[in-house]
């Protein structure tokens, strides 16, 4: 349909002529009609539904490979009166467990992050520096300019700049930063505001403020306040505007009892109770909730803590994160060169799978050298264990090339791994086929 409008636009004398093309009008008149329809079945990522009885006795279900998934949607799930919970599997929780082994590895020391103060000088000037990269949630380009401008100093601000950046609330950015520097300055629409807003210098950044805002100046009980949220959130435009009218002027039920007070019963004027509303509407469609933010914060803080004092522990483990990631294993390794922490090139005698600390030293994994399965890994170590490789010859005796095959062992002469057998590379390119054909 695009094609055939484009080209009619750009030669008029066309249009006659697709016109009297039948086979054409009958194409387009069935793409017409398949418009909108559902072409496949999405799967979420990450949400699982949850019921007191079998789903079958609930809603139909289908098969797709192994994933037994609803055939209805989340909303549909939720008016049903189903569980449906997101379950987010987040690789950082991994870098900071693999970062405590290394630490206690490395420096014998144990440590428990939930007894972590979360009123750190040095890690706030850490994040404020913009040196964020590998610490969850602030590693962006964009996050760490962000951070350097708002110069967080306290857990409450982590919270903020992470509910802050993100389509909708970004443009509140400006007014948070300036808020922030000159508090002085902040202005309310009316003052029973403050209380809510204060904290975070009188923008509104969480949906919880909005919850709390309509009972404060509407006298919404905390179920209703909720339902207004999720009215804003999911963008439901008749319920939001119906919902004006209560959040103004109240509700009573029809006994002449007051149900919602609304705002000016309480002493907030229409157009100042309109502004609030349209504030909250524009907000709202974009909002995080403040529970979200703050579990992201603590996860944002913990690997900052560790960058902080435990750096070469704590790359390592990015490191290892990362791997079969070229790019950000190369960009992690220069991050680890800006911070004076040497990255040892890998070594068969030395390197284990994962990225190893070795002093105040990283030492490369060698599940990370291109071409170097997982399998020829696990045999290069188990071998070495039994004893030290002496030579390449002996490497390769003692390594079965269905395993190891040439293309891996080249990849390993020219990343350095045969370095420390007193051999150079450029000798070993030049005989490692003969020497492993005549061992075969």
């Amino acid at each position: 349909i695009k094609k055939k409008n484009k080209a009619v636009k750009n030669n008029p004398n066309l249009a006659k002529m697709m016109g009297e093309d039948e086979e054409v009008d009958n194409l387009i008149e069935i793409a017409k009609s398949l418009e909108g329809l559902s072409r496949h079945a999405s799967t979420h990522a990450a949400g699982v539904v949850i019921s007191n009885k079998s789903l079958v006795e609930y809603v139909p279900l289908y098969r797709n490979n192994e994933v037994i998934s609803t055939q209805y949607t989340m909303n549909l799930l939720e008016e049903l009166g189903l569980l449906k919970m997101d379950f987010l599997g987040l690789r950082t929780l991994t870098v900071i467990r693999d970062a405590i082994e290394n630490i206690r590895k490395n420096r014998d020391i144990e440590i428990d992050l939930d007894e972590l103060e979360y009123d750190d000088k040095n890690v706030y000037e850490l994040i404020s520096s913009g040196h964020t990269l590998g610490i969850f949630q602030l590693e962006s380009a964009g996050m760490q300019k962000f951070m350097t401008n708002l110069k967080p100093d306290s857990f409450e601000d982590i919270i903020a700049g992470i509910s802050l950046y993100r389509p909708g609330p970004m443009d509140s950015i400006p007014t948070y930063i300036k808020n922030k520097k000159n508090p002085e300055n902040i202005q309310y629409i009316h003052p029973i505001l403050e209380s809510t807003l204060k904290v975070t210098y009188g923008c509104m950044v969480y949906q919880e403020q909005v919850m709390k805002i309509v009972r404060d100046v509407a006298g919404y009980s905390m179920a209703r306040s909720d339902l207004v949220r999720r009215a804003m959130s999911k963008k439901k435009m008749d319920v939001m505007e119906a919902e004006r009218q209560v959040f103004i002027y109240g509700e009573l039920d029809q006994s002449g009892n007051i149900v919602v007070e609304g705002a000016l019963r309480r002493g907030v004027s229409e157009n100042q109770a309109n502004k609030i509303y349209d504030q909250m509407i524009d907000f709202a469609n974009y909002a995080f909730n403040k529970s979200h933010a703050a579990a992201y914060a603590v996860i944002a803080y913990q690997t900052a803590w560790l960058k902080k004092y435990y750096s070469v522990e704590f790359m390592a483990a990015l490191l290892t994160s990362v791997i079969g990631n070229d790019k950000k294993v190369a960009q992690y390794i220069m991050n680890c060169k800006n911070m004076s922490i040497k990255v040892l090139p890998p070594d068969v005698n030395e390197s284990y799978e994962k990225f190893t600390v070795v002093g105040d030293n990283i030492r490369f994994g060698l599940a990370a050298v291109k071409n170097v399965g997982e399998n020829a890994v696990q045999t290069i170590i188990a071998r070495r264990e039994e004893e030290p490789y002496t030579s390449f010859t002996d490497f390769c005796k003692r390594n079965d090339s269905k395993v190891l095959n040439k293309r891996a062992v080249e990849s390993l002469i020219k990343c350095g791994a045969y370095d420390s057998l007193k051999v150079y590379r450029s000798q070993l390119m030049n005989v490692y086929e003969r020497i492993i054909d005549n061992i075969n």
